[in-house]
């Protein structure tokens, strides 16, 4: 059996089934880990969202910041943005089935040998506390008054980490590590601002995976949600959203004792401008 984690699709689905082709996946023998950020922005968020759900067992994927856009618009019926391309979803027949499903995928996947995740992890969390943290989030989006948190889920504040916070303050906190983080200031407090790749950021901001003094790199973290990143490889960490929605390439990580990268070219970019 082979595990792939592969970076954020966005609604590429003709480029998955390609980068599928490469790797010659078996569904009844290999796993998919997916990064999260599966629709949006691309031309074919429903077939990709249909397609990874009809995968069954052999695919996790995380959730990633544009998957939890499509939620909040479902369910609390806010207008959709300009660029978004989920209108497919939000119509077709069997959203409420896709919606739910996607409600209750993990926002933290892991094996023995490494953790999978959208976006990153505060410094001061230790992988047991970023396990909890997922846990306790999860089970708020898949209790039945998910509605609740979904009406006040967004917000920049807080944005330093504190055993202190509480209740929404502290769903939030965890909700904007998993999904949107890049950058973070020395005491470790989250930045949303700064977008560009290491060295375009403000003086006082490193990459939320630079820290030396990192209490989570007991586990080598797999994560996306960073197209202007690239592929990135350390010892601790890996970056795979190569950025197939602006033309670039969509990349599986063939995870084992070491890893493998296989990239396919993306010609043309999917993003509808």
């Amino acid at each position: 059996m082979a595990i792939y984690a592969i970076g954020d699709i966005q609604g590429c689905y003709d480029d998955l089934l390609r980068l599928l082709e490469v790797i010659n996946f078996n569904p009844h023998e290999d796993k998919l880990w997916f990064a999260g950020d599966l629709v949006n922005r691309g031309k074919k968020s429903l077939e990709t969202l249909r397609f990874i759900k009809g995968l069954g067992d052999a695919a996790v994927c995380v959730l990633g910041n544009h998957d939890l856009h499509l939620l909040a618009i479902a369910y609390l019926h806010k207008k959709a943005k300009k660029k978004d391309t989920l209108n497919e979803i939000l119509h077709a027949s069997d959203k409420d089935e896709l919606i739910d499903w996607l409600r209750k995928r993990p926002l933290f996947h892991y094996n023995n040998h490494y953790g999978l995740l959208h976006a990153g992890l505060p410094p001061q969390w230790t992988i047991s506390q970023a396990k909890m943290m997922a846990a306790s989030l999860e089970n708020v989006l898949r209790a039945d008054d998910y509605l609740e948190f979904f009406k006040v889920m967004y917000g920049n504040k807080p944005d330093l980490w504190s055993n202190k916070l509480e209740g929404v303050e502290r769903l939030r906190f965890i909700l904007n590590c998993f999904t949107r983080i890049r950058y973070c200031d020395a005491q470790g407090r989250l930045d949303f601002h700064d977008k560009g790749k290491p060295g375009t950021q403000q003086s006082h901001l490193q990459p939320w995976f630079s820290f030396k003094s990192r209490k989570n790199i007991d586990l080598k973290i797999i994560f996306g949600h960073w197209s202007t990143l690239g592929f990135y490889e350390d010892k601790y960490c890996c970056g795979i959203d190569t950025g197939c929605l602006w033309g670039g390439q969509l990349t599986a990580l063939k995870l084992g004792e070491t890893t493998k990268r296989i990239s396919i070219d993306c010609m043309n970019a999917h993003y509808l401008k």
